[in-house]
């Protein structure tokens, strides 16, 4: 596969600034209460990992959730599939999703529906990216790091075909016209 050019978009010190300020505002919001983190495979697991480094609050479980709708393709497919199920209960808990990308808003509208079923006493979104040019439905979105218009993005756990998640900065494919 012929690696596709690329264009900065957030660069690691952005990245690093905002996840710190989102931490922050997250200890604000919950101070000690406990909290249920619960990261989108394969997406968010780089995000999750730096911003749970940052909360203050000890009172932190951390769980995961495979879902998927894009598969080899840059379009969602429009059908989500629960891949892996929560592993912690989280009746009566404060908890967090977190994503990577906000984009058709399908995905992450099939998952809190899913999760607000079991109960949580307060159930939260917490995106790295908010990408409003192809949302089909209306989610909420709590904790936002980036505002971005458009553009197909990988880097920083967002993917092309399992490809370029390893990056430690955002990029946006640019495609030959």
């Amino acid at each position: 596969m012929e690696k596709p050019q690329q264009k900065l978009v957030i660069s690691e010190k952005d990245i690093l600034h905002k996840i710190k300020e989102l931490a922050n505002k997250i200890d604000n919001d919950f101070n000690e209460e406990p909290v249920v983190f619960i990261g989108t495979l394969k997406g968010a697991f780089m995000f999750l990992s730096d911003l749970v480094k940052h909360i203050k609050n000890p009172n932190v479980e951390v769980d995961f959730v495979r879902v998927k709708s894009y598969g080899l393709s840059d379009k969602s497919s429009g059908n989500v599939e629960l891949v892996k199920d929560l592993e912690l209960p989280v009746e009566g808990k404060n908890v967090i999703i977190v994503e990577d990308i906000v984009d058709t808003g399908l995905t992450l509208k099939f998952l809190y529906e899913r999760i607000k079923e079991l109960n949580p006493k307060t159930l939260k979104v917490c995106a790295l990216i908010n990408k409003k040019e192809r949302r089909e439905v209306d989610v909420p979105v709590d904790y936002i790091g980036f505002e971005v218009e458009k553009g197909f993005l990988v880097g920083y756990g967002l993917d092309f075909a399992e490809r370029y998640r390893h990056l430690s900065e955002v990029y946006e494919v640019v495609k030959d016209e």
